[in-house]
């Protein structure tokens, strides 16, 4: 959470935050009694999945999104995260899309993946291109203070760097 808000200051964009507690149970990233897992074969649906999630975000971002006149609502679900979670599967996308033509008064509200199909080191390349302040993001499963450095997520986030670090060196040695 306080990434997302120095992203936004640092973009000078309006946020607002939502802070939902509900006693979920079945995921590691929320029931304390699971171990977040480590170091773990990146395959199959991990116990990091929290059931319906991005049904839920979608859902509070498609109410407020008509609720304001919005024509747009974006979310950054990729192509490494829809491998295991089923909630980031481009046909999820679609699916909710249908929801939104069924079950809102605007019908017309269209739901963005611009990073669907991007790996990891595309998207920190595009973030660098755009001047996105990736210096404020940080991605941990276990949500402390600092990033673990071993949870699915660093280690993900940390490949894509380290490729596109290594793709950017090999380009400047050919130019």
């Amino acid at each position: 959470m306080r990434s997302a808000v120095a992203v936004a200051k640092r973009a000078r964009i309006p946020y607002q935050t939502l802070r939902i507690n509900l006693p979920w149970k079945g995921s590691s990233l929320l029931d304390r009694k699971m171990k977040i897992p480590v170091r773990r074969k990146l395959q199959g649906i991990p116990s990091t999945y929290v059931p319906a999630r991005n049904t839920i975000f979608l859902s509070l971002a498609l109410s407020y999104a008509e609720a304001i006149g919005a024509k747009a609502i974006f979310i950054g679900a990729n192509a490494i995260d829809f491998s295991g979670y089923p909630d980031c599967r481009p046909s999820f996308y679609k699916a909710f899309q249908k929801v939104i033509k069924a079950g809102t008064k605007a019908r017309k509200i269209k739901i963005f993946t611009p990073l669907i199909r991007m790996t990891k080191a595309q998207i920190v390349r595009l973030g660098m291109k755009l001047g996105a302040p990736l210096d404020l993001t940080w991605s941990c499963y276990k949500g402390g203070s600092k990033p673990c450095g071993v949870c699915d997520s660093c280690r993900l986030r940390q490949k894509g760097f380290d490729k596109y670090y290594v793709a950017k060196a090999k380009r400047s040695r050919i130019l």
